[in-house]
């Protein structure tokens, strides 16, 4: 790597990222709030410049329920935890008919605007928001999952997906030759941490404390050292923790924690990739808007002092 690069993906989900959890009648604001969110989003990453890959939810790409239904495939995740299956949500009447009449299950205006926006790269984070770690499914719904995603991408947006995250970052090895298969070139991987690595009820703890002082090894990374057999594994960095009211005295100290990452990726000419869902701004918008500009004007800096550059998933493939 000439260059150091600063890498930005979003898994954009609405609803679909927990829908086990989240009361949609209880949520509208803040999906509304997440909706609002990202014209203004992308109008800062027009502003500086910044090459950025929204990982999408396949269900969000159709136009109205019957696409939807149509786009289905016959194969389905069969997980034996039930609450993950979301195609109950359809088959059950919980989803309207259209963008205008449930904005929280589709989006395909505002895939429209990303797709319109300078630099912006639209990735798959699954058809069905698709679970890889699961018990209960397996490779082939997983070949299935993905098939629709494209399909449907290519239906609606004459798209070809290129980079995909997978759902709630379980990322499964066995499942590379798969994604390869199905037109993907770069998958999003986890950080190369301990605290990465394992399933310990400390592991939210540890990470929440990496985000104020480094309790592990840089998170950046070395371009020459990721990948494998024809497909890029790129690892995550940071993920943009969301500004609280009650972390409100300690959000600087994560921003300028990332500013420190930022800054070494670029003077060490290292890969720095971080990450948030566009629903984290649900809540405190302006607060989360402020915090973006500043991070994006510190990269405006590294970009003059460095020649730091900023970049899409799939540009890091090239």
């Amino acid at each position: 790597m000439e260059k150091g690069k600063f890498v930005i993906s979003l898994d954009f989900e609405l609803h679909w990222g927990a829908a086990e959890r989240w009361n949609i009648k209880l949520k509208k604001q803040y999906f509304d709030t997440t909706r609002t969110s990202i014209p203004l989003v992308l109008n800062l990453f027009e502003k500086y410049n910044i090459h950025a890959t929204w990982a999408t939810v396949g269900f969000l790409f159709a136009k109205n329920k019957q696409q939807l239904l149509k786009f289905c495939p016959m194969e389905k995740p069969t997980y034996k935890n039930k609450e993950l299956f979301y195609y109950n949500l359809i088959e059950n009447n919980e989803v309207g008919n259209d963008e205008n009449d449930d904005p929280y299950h589709y989006a395909s205006s505002l895939i429209e605007l990303i797709l319109k926006t300078p630099n912006q790269e639209l990735g798959t984070h699954t058809f069905a928001h698709y679970y890889c770690n699961e018990e209960g499914q397996n490779k082939n719904q997983f070949k299935a999952d993905l098939q629709a995603a494209q399909a449907l991408a290519k239906e609606n947006f004459n798209l070809e997906l290129k980079s995909l995250v997978f759902p709630r970052n379980q990322f499964n090895s066995e499942y590379i030759d798969v994604a390869k298969q199905n037109g993907i070139k770069v998958i999003r991987s986890n950080p190369d941490v301990w605290f990465w690595k394992s399933n310990s009820k400390l592991i939210p703890l540890a990470r929440a404390f990496d985000t104020l002082i480094p309790i592990s090894n840089t998170l950046t990374f070395d371009e020459k050292k990721v990948g494998k057999e024809g497909i890029l594994l790129l690892p995550a960095s940071r993920f943009l923790r969301p500004f609280t009211e009650k972390e409100k005295i300690i959000q600087s100290l994560k921003i300028q924690r990332i500013k420190l990452e930022m800054s070494y990726a670029a003077k060490n000419k290292k890969g720095y990739h971080l990450w948030w869902h566009p629903h984290n701004f649900g809540y405190s918008l302006n607060e989360n808007l402020f915090f973006l500009e500043i991070i994006l004007k510190h990269y405006k800096k590294l970009n003059k002092e460095f020649n730091y550059c900023s970049s899409s998933m799939i540009e890091m493939y090239h």
